[in-house]
């Protein structure tokens, strides 16, 4: 890794739930240290809401972010490239490093059963940053 702040690209399906609130998360975190992609193979029209409740049950907001779909310029920018659930249909570049986390699909549930992911995915995201280097600097 270099000295320039590394690239983190979340992939999903829909880029409305477990991607959002990775990079809601690692955002958060690493505090402008690390720079934050999220994509997916088949957006959905809009962040899932109960992922946006439960983000902002810890001081985080995501509702601006908007599901979009993944480019090769997004894979390019990435050293590290995170799956979500999303299979066959991510992207594979070779030479990039990949990590496949295995986690609940918030769509359709409620936010008793999307806290639970949230906070998995919390510390996920802290064990990335140790692994990058990069900290958690507040």
């Amino acid at each position: 890794m270099t000295d320039a702040a590394p690239t983190v690209l979340f992939l999903c399906v829909h880029n409305a739930g477990r991607s959002q609130m990775a990079a809601g998360w690692l955002q958060h975190l690493a505090d402008g240290r690390v720079t934050v992609l999220s994509a997916g193979s088949a957006p959905a029209d809009r962040i899932n809401p109960v992922a946006v409740d439960a983000m902002a049950e810890v001081g985080i907001d995501i509702t601006d972010n908007h599901p979009k779909p993944w480019t090769e310029a997004h894979l390019e920018a990435a050293d590290v490239v995170i799956t979500m659930g999303c299979g066959d249909t991510c992207p594979v570049l070779p030479g990039k490093r990949y990590l496949d986390w295995e986690l609940d699909d918030p769509a359709g549930k409620g936010i008793e059963d999307v806290r639970p992911v949230r906070d998995e995915i919390e510390v996920r995201v802290r064990g990335l940053m140790e692994e990058l280097g990069v900290g958690e600097g507040r």
